[in-house]
């Protein structure tokens, strides 16, 4: 495995160096846990981000998991990182959670958007004090391509977390779920209001 030639150790959580046997068990096993049809089409820090959702929720854990996973989709842990998906956390690394959030992110500013920013953010909109109903269609408005995978994986974020007994992180994806399409259909108006081109001023000739 590509991991374990880039990399010096691969940790466990205890710190003891883990085996090539090891990280191919959890490959299997959380991949065959979340893996549909559908994932391929996701960017590979959204995949690698399920991955580690339906496995640890948002619970920081050591880099050698985040490392093994993100060879499985041979993406560097770096990009993980720099997309500002995971954080990382000297040693260990974890989602970034909502609430550590940029207010101030967009769509259209983000040179690596992935499908999971989307989620997040528009999450953290829809329940912010500073938020509403308003600044998450604003972001739905900016996605383009991405809404529509967006809305399926707050689906399915629902789904793993209903699953998994975490009822408060079920109730975010719960909202905003069946708030996709009004959100959308207040986006749609926010799009066609951007897109119009300013009247041109008109000279009173009399």
């Amino acid at each position: 495995m590509g991991v374990f030639s880039r990399h010096a150790r691969v940790l466990e959580d205890d710190d003891s160096a883990m085996s090539v046997k090891t990280a191919l068990a959890i490959i299997n096993r959380v991949w065959g846990e979340i893996e549909n049809e559908g994932d391929a089409a996701l960017d590979a820090e959204t995949q690698v981000a399920l991955a580690w959702f339906a496995s640890y929720g948002f619970d920081a854990k050591s880099s050698g998991e985040l490392i093994t996973l993100a060879n499985a989709k041979n993406i560097p842990t770096a990009s993980l990182f720099k997309s500002d998906v995971f954080e990382d956390l000297s040693g260990r690394a974890g989602l970034k959670p909502r609430d550590r959030l940029s207010p101030d992110w967009t769509p259209d500013s983000d040179s690596s958007l992935t499908v999971w920013e989307c989620v997040q953010h528009t999450a953290r909109a829809l329940g912010a004090e500073d938020g509403g109903d308003a600044a998450a269609a604003r972001l739905i408005a900016q996605m383009g391509p991405k809404a529509a995978d967006a809305r399926s994986l707050a689906y399915r974020l629902f789904q793993i977390a209903t699953d998994k007994g975490w009822a408060a992180e079920a109730l975010v994806y719960n909202e905003l779920a069946a708030e996709w399409p009004r959100l959308e259909a207040l986006a749609e108006g926010i799009g066609s209001t951007t897109s119009q081109s300013p009247a041109k001023p008109q000279l009173d000739l009399l």
